[in-house]
């Protein structure tokens, strides 16, 4: 076994289905509530099966919370169906939406599918392509047909924070908070002053916009 994937509803015969049907492949981690997912979040599993209906604290504030701190792949599992919620779902930091009912055969494939890009990422992990574009993440460098764009010690790290997460948007505050940190004696305005000179410095080496604003919500990088 080795991966841990924890899994969370408040519905006991759901999680006990799930976790049945789980644990003769990976470490089954429960959870039956948001509050209590938070805490077995700290425990680093390889992957999370996250309801979105649940009391107190639902899926989607589980999901923002859980993506300040761990990487690994959320799933949610929901009855919703419309393709707002969905797409409110992927903003909120899943990479995966699964309608209840659902075939509990497609689920394990798409939670080995998960997996596997996991893993592929984490052990190709420290240099990544977007077309043209070359980020070593351990030399903490950018370049172009191999030659270096020079970026300060917050520009690089925006351009990690959101290539990192592709397709994800992010608004200026919660930018400002990963990069800055909650002490940081500046505002979220800093944040649309460092993404134009990135922006700029990209724009002088490819004609691909990397970093693209949605409107009313953040950024989001497109590799």
């Amino acid at each position: 076994m080795g991966q841990k994937l924890l899994i969370v509803d408040d519905e006991k015969g759901i999680v006990d289905m799930l976790r049945s049907y789980f644990e003769g492949w990976y470490e089954v981690m429960t959870a039956y509530s948001g509050r209590e997912a938070l805490a077995k979040a700290v425990l680093q599993p390889d992957l999370i099966l996250l309801d979105i209906n649940m009391p107190e604290m639902d899926g989607l504030t589980v999901c923002q919370r859980i993506r300040e701190h761990v990487g690994c792949p959320i799933l949610f599992l929901t009855a919703r169906v419309e393709s707002s919620d969905k797409i409110i779902g992927f903003q909120a930091g899943a990479d995966d939406y699964i309608v209840k009912p659902f075939d509990l055969d497609e689920l394990a494939a798409r939670v080995a599918a998960h997996l596997r890009r996991e893993k592929r990422r984490q052990e190709n992990g420290n240099i990544r392509f977007f077309g043209e574009l070359v980020i070593d993440y351990s030399g903490r460098s950018v370049s172009v047909d191999n030659q270096e764009i020079p970026l300060s010690r917050k520009e690089f790290n925006i351009v990690e924070l959101l290539s990192l997460n592709a397709g994800q948007v992010f608004d200026r505050e919660r930018i400002y908070e990963r990069v800055w940190g909650i002490d940081g004696d500046g505002n979220s305005d800093t944040v649309m002053e460092h993404i134009r000179k990135i922006r700029a410095k990209l724009a002088g080496r490819t004609m691909h916009s990397y970093i693209d604003t949605v409107w009313g919500c953040g950024y989001k990088w497109n590799g």
